[in-house]
This record gives structure tokens, C-alpha cells and sequence, in this order.
């Protein structure tokens, strides 16, 4: 499985620009709707959790790296996705959800999350140690040195996690590992100042592969650097409520340029939701081999059932009882527990409530485990169980609609919310060509 993304590199570094798109989400909806079309395409799909979806406490979803592996494999099974077309990786990998804690409790923690995502069987492991914890001085930047030796600190963990993988499972692939960071931290940006984007310099890339090169060698890890694939840097680029930023190629050119100087790495882009496809290409056309996606999958996923929710009051404006409300409901929840887009959307209260439902920052994902949405999405799908009349679905979902007329989507309301997902998706096959995977 890992030798999919070895492959990219590979084929980058001789001059056939391939890349893959990272589904960087824990929702189940979503997740199947990627899966079922991967399997459709036959490609290869990736997918990845972050430090604070899924840890050895349950993170915010609630599941451990065993049990988002299981869930994602549940998934593979029941829409017929080969398991060995299916990877999985974790991100910012590190004392991400643990810096409140001085160096050597934040790396105790950090060190068990590796751990158990290894002997999970993710295969893409990124591990940042940009983050600094409750020791390090607030006022000074943290050097390229300690954020190196952190981090070499966990290849080792994960390289013996990986040998005690083996015990069980001899035929377990041997992890890949990414290094690096964007700004800002994972969950997107808190502000729409474009100005605060910038791209990563060369002198500044060059000194994070050289840092970690050195901590890893000082260790003795210089097998497991033969495992490192992949360095994430700052193209230029940021999702936000009012979209992106959008890639622009020339101010990166420098910075794509130096990685050719190194025939065993490629870059990973994060935050690339919301660029358009040729934006996509391009990224991957200039040398970035990993795009990783969020917000832009399960907005599409939001607005699948928004599209219903406004179709659910069209067809039942004569029986409000039945209608599930299920837009009403997760703006309640979202202001009940403010907590996951407090930081993130500003303006005034009018400015703040639009955004809580249409900002493309999406903190709506973080919300939909709550029981009473997850009922009334049932709810809204039960109100569509005969179909979604054609006149409704041609008004909301015209694409699905589309679809639907020529036979290529059944019309039920959770395979047309999942086929909006799919549009979301073809843009990212479409930027990193990744069916030439094989």
C-alpha cells in the first residue's frame, strides 16, 4: 500500500506529474461517498485523521487509531473497495493536542499516539513538532534543532512500533513518514488576511530537511530517513470563509524548484480545499505530490443536505411535524456548544450567523456525531424514501438531477447527498491524475 505513495515520488522525480488527494475526515457519509467512488474509478484512496479527531483518548470522534482503522475498513468492505487500494495515515502526529503539558509529559503523550497509530496499521505517518508546549519560552521562535530532535525523537517510537507490528503481522508495510508544517495549524485559518500567507522560502525548507536529516542520524535512524517521502511547506495557499487563497504558481516557482534537488522527496499541500481543478494540477504539475483535503468534502456534504432540507420544506409546507428541521437543529447545537468555531468566525452577531452556516471554514463538521443530528438526518433521508420528486431535485441538486435522468444515480437521498461529495472529488482526480497509480 505504501508502495502507492513511493510510486509518486518516483514518477514526479521522472517528470510524469501524479500526485493523490488525502481525505482528511472522520465523517462516515463522506468516507463511503470517497470510497464508492474510488472504487468506481479504480483508484487508489487515501485517507487521513488528525492529532485531535482520533487519539488514544478518542480524540474528538470519539475513536482510537484501532478503531478509525476498523471503521475505515468496515467502510472498504461494505462498498466493495479492495483493501489493498485503501491507506490511511494520521496527521500532525506530535504534542499537537498535548502542549499544555511541559516537554517531557507532551512527549510522553505524543510518543503513545505514534505508537498506536503504527500499530494500527497506518502506513502515511506525519509527525510535526512545530508546536510549542507549556516549557518552551513564548517569546522565542523554536529552532529548526529542537523541533528536529522532537521529531526524530518519534520516528524512533514509530520504527519500534512498527517492529512490534511485524510480531503479528510479518506481512505489515513499513510506514512512510512526512515532516514539516504549514501555517496556520491544523483546522484552517482564524483570519482572511491574505497577507498573513506566505510561501515557504527555499533557505528555509532546505534547513528543515537538513535539521532533520542530522536529529535522525544522531539517533540512528538513518533507515528509517529512508522512509521520509514527502516535507509539508506553505505554496501559498489557505482555505477560509470567503473560499481561499489561491495558488499562484510563479510565487512559488522558486520554492518548487529546489525540490527537484532531492530525488527522494516530494511536497504535501495542506489546505488545499477550494482550489479549482487546474489549480490542483498545477500544484502537483509544480511538485506537490499529497493534497490534502477537509473542509471542501464535507461542505459538499453540508450542502447535499441543505439542498434537501430546502426541498424537505417544499414537499412537506403542509405538514410541518414531518419535516426534520435538520438545519434549524445544527445551528441550535453549533450555539448551544460554541466552542469549535468561537475562534474562528467574526464580524457581527448577522455576520457570525450566516457564517455558521455557509462559511467555507466549515466548523458545521464538527458537529454532526451529536445524537439529535444524526436522527435528524435520518429523518430528512426517511422524508425522500420513494425518491426526491424530480422538480425538487432539478431546483437543488441540478447536477444530481442530471444524473439521476441518465441512469447514473439511483434517486435516494443519501447516495444523491454522497454523490455531491463526488463532485468535490473529481476535482482532486482530475488535479493529481492519480489513476496512472494503477
Amino acid at each position: 500500500m505504501a508502495d502507492y505513495l513511493k510510486k509518486i515520488v518516483q514518477m514526479q522525480k521522472a517528470g510524469d506529474p501524479v500526485g493523490i488527494y488525502s481525505a482528511c475526515t472522520g465523517n462516515e457519509i463522506v468516507l463511503e461517498a470517497c470510497m464508492k467512488h474510488a472504487k468506481a474509478t479504480d483508484t487508489v484512496m487515501l485517507i487521513e485523521s488528525t492529532a485531535n479527531q482520533v487519539d488514544q483518548y478518542g480524540g474528538y470522534t470519539g475513536m482510537t487509531p484501532a478503531d478509525f482503522m476498523e471503521k475505515c475498513k468496515g467502510l472498504a468492505s461494505k462498498v466493495g473497495l479492495p483493501l489493498d487500494r485503501l491507506m490511511l495515515g494520521g496527521d500532525h502526529l506530535g504534542p499537537l493536542t498535548f502542549a499544555h503539558y511541559d516537554e517531557d509529559k507532551a512527549m510522553e503523550e505524543a510518543k503513545e499516539l505514534i505508537r498506536q497509530y503504527v500499530t494500527a496499521g497506518f502506513t502515511k505517518i506525519h509527525i510535526d513538532t512545530t508546536m510549542k508546549v507549556a516549557s518552551d519560552d513564548p517569546d522565542i521562535r523554536l529552532s529548526d534543532e529542537v523541533i528536529a530532535r522532537r521529531g526524530a525523537e518519534l520516528a524512533e517510537v514509530a520504527e519500534e512500533a512498527y517492529r512490534e507490528l511485524l510480531k503479528t503481522r510479518p506481512d505489515a508495510v513499513h510506514p512512510v513518514y512526512v515532516v514539516g508544517s504549514e501555517v496556520p495549524i491544523p483546522g484552517g485559518s482564524v483570519s482572511d488576511d491574505v497577507e498573513t500567507i506566505q510561501v515557504t522560502r527555499v533557505e528555509d525548507f532546505k534547513a528543515t530537511v537538513e535539521a532533520f536529516k542530522k536529529a535522525y542520524e544522531a539517533r540512528g535512524l538513518e533507515e528509517a530517513w529512508s522512509y521520509v517521502m514527502a516535507v509539508v511547506v506553505q505554496p501559498g495557499l489557505e482555505e477560509k470563509d470567503a473560499g481561499c487563497t489561491e495558488y499562484i504558481r510563479e510565487n512559488a516557482a522558486d520554492l518548487m524548484k529546489a525540490i527537484k534537488e532531492y530525488p527522494a522527496l516530494t511536497f504535501e499541500g495542506h489546505s488545499t480545499d477550494y482550489q479549482t481543478k487546474y489549480k490542483l494540477r498545477e500544484l502537483v504539475e509544480d511538485g506537490v505530490g499529497i493534497l490534502k483535503v477537509g473542509p471542501a468534502l464535507t461542505l459538499a456534504y453540508r450542502e447535499g443536505l441543505f439542498a434537501l432540507s430546502y426541498a424537505e420544506k417544499e414537499l412537506l409546507k403542509d405538514h410541518p411535524e414531518k419535516q426534520s428541521y435538520f438545519m434549524e437543529l445544527l445551528d441550535t447545537k453549533m450555539q448551544e456548544n460554541p466552542k469549535h468555531y468561537i475562534k474562528h468566525y467574526h464580524g457581527t452577531a448577522a455576520e457570525i450567523a450566516y457564517k455558521r452556516k455557509f462559511s467555507f471554514s466549515d466548523r458545521c463538521r464538527y458537529y454532526y456525531a451529536v445524537p439529535e443530528l444524526k436522527e435528524a438526518v435520518n429523518k430528512l433521508f426517511e422524508n425522500f424514501s420513494g425518491g426526491v420528486p424530480l422538480g425538487l431535485l432539478s431546483q437543488f441538486l441540478p447536477v444530481q438531477y442530471t444524473r439521476v435522468r441518465a441512469g447514473e444515480l439511483k434517486n435516494d437521498p443519501k447516495d444523491i447527498v454522497m454523490d455531491r461529495v463526488r463532485d468535490c472529488v473529481d476535482e482532486y482526480l482530475y488535479g493529481s491524475m492519480q489513476h496512472k497509480l494503477g
